[in-house]
């Protein structure tokens, strides 16, 4: 999993709430099981119109932040079904950080273990980020290590678990985090074939 210390973007303002994960990749896309090639049909229904060509005034398709690392949304994101190819289409587009006021609980879960950085605030504060976040040229750092957002001369905190902080720095997903115990694994295994044998 890609490290995740600091991220230096403007940030992409999209203020829809119940942004499912079929509005972020859309079932079609689904077929494959590569992680790579998805960010073309990121928001695919509202990127493009019915002729597949790009719909100009939609955030993502705009010169400004065609490059952003950072998407500000609305309540509630990424609810619907389960599919872990809504945080691939987001990172393969190279969005590393969403904040909204709340996230599908799935959804959230899947962020982080594709270094996809979560961050819940509050409405107001999504308010006045996100209306800021219409001047491309404001670029928002957002610090993990500090657990801050820096703009201007102004520091927003957040919060996040210890453990998901610690993952996401040192670029451990779930096997990682169980190699870790690697050593005591094996002590069992052995204990077990002892006790057990007839299980082996």
């Amino acid at each position: 999993m890609k490290k995740f210390s600091t991220i230096s973007s403007n940030a992409a303002y999209l203020p829809i709430i119940n942004i499912d994960t079929d509005m972020i990749i859309p079932k079609q896309f689904l077929t494959t099981i590569a992680r790579s090639g998805l960010g073309k049909n990121l928001f695919f229904e509202m990127r493009y119109d019915d002729n597949g060509n790009p719909c100009k005034d939609f955030i993502l398709n705009k010169k400004e932040y065609a490059n952003t690392k950072i998407l500000i949304s609305g309540a509630n994101f990424g609810c619907g079904s389960s599919r872990e190819h809504a945080p691939w289409s987001l990172l393969d587009f190279g969005i590393r950080v969403i904040i909204a006021p709340s996230f599908a609980d799935i959804f959230y879960n899947n962020c982080f273990k594709n270094s996809i950085l979560p961050i819940i605030l509050p409405q107001n504060i999504i308010n006045i980020i996100g209306e800021l976040s219409n001047d491309p040229s404001l670029i928002f750092n957002v610090d993990l290590y500090k657990q801050e957002i820096q703009y201007n001369n102004e520091i927003i905190n957040f919060d996040i678990l210890s453990d998901r902080k610690q993952s996401m720095i040192n670029g451990y997903d779930d096997i990682s985090l169980t190699l870790k115990k690697e050593a005591l694994i094996s002590e069992y295994e052995k204990k077990r074939s002892k006790l057990y044998s007839w299980l082996n």
